[in-house]
């Protein structure tokens, strides 16, 4: 699929500031990779400045979370002959693969945003907190679970927290935590996903 001129700018905006920092990243450059002439304002023809681009970077993701979201919660009910376990493994892949997606996102987001506390506030009630929320939602939907008195988004920020760090920790270091790789972070994070929120369920009806 072709991408429009906008379009081009927005990611190739966001990849630079990710690559080199927002300060350090000249609208000429944004130009050159998204196939304008540099610094011949073609990027002023679609935004106003540096600031709305990385602006509109914000908000694309924003809504593409939202849509994925909603994507989710309707597609879960496809997972529901599986045990608990293997519906864990997968909540907790799609979290490492969701941290992957906005990698240059985050990149950004703690090199460059606090200069910008207003797409910091964007992204907490756009991004994080509705991922986290639907987490919870998540939980408190599956059957082993039906009557339980759970606080559910105290949890998700346990469990989605947990994926976060380890994926920081993979990004930042260069390696995982101790060397271990993600098949073992997956498998155990389940394990003691369960522990934590359901160690009165059967084993049988958790276990792979």
């Amino acid at each position: 699929m072709t991408r429009s001129t906008r379009e081009r700018i927005v990611a190739e905006a966001l990849r630079l500031f990710a690559e080199r920092g927002y300060a350090a990243t000249s609208v000429a450059e944004i130009e050159a990779a998204s196939g304008l002439s540099p610094g011949a304002g073609g990027l002023y023809r679609h935004f106003r400045s540096k600031e709305e681009v990385l602006g509109a970077a914000v908000r694309e993701h924003i809504t593409r979370t939202k849509e994925q979201i909603s994507t989710v919660m309707e597609r879960a009910t496809a997972f529901e002959e599986q045990t608990l376990a293997e519906r864990l493994r997968l909540v907790c892949k799609a979290g490492l693969a969701k941290m992957r997606e906005e990698q240059d996102l985050i990149r950004v987001l703690f090199r460059d945003l606090d200069q910008f506390p207003g797409l910091v506030a964007e992204i907490r009630e756009g991004i994080v907190n509705p991922l986290y929320d639907a987490i919870a939602s998540w939980l408190s939907q599956q059957p082993e679970f039906a009557g339980a008195e759970e606080d559910w988004p105290a949890i998700s920020s346990i469990l989605g927290g947990s994926v976060v760090n380890y994926w920081l920790a993979n990004e930042s270091l260069y390696e995982p935590p101790t060397r271990i790789n993600e098949e073992r972070f997956i498998a155990a994070w389940a394990r003691l996903a369960f522990g934590l929120i359901a160690p009165e369920v059967a084993p049988e009806r958790a276990s792979a």
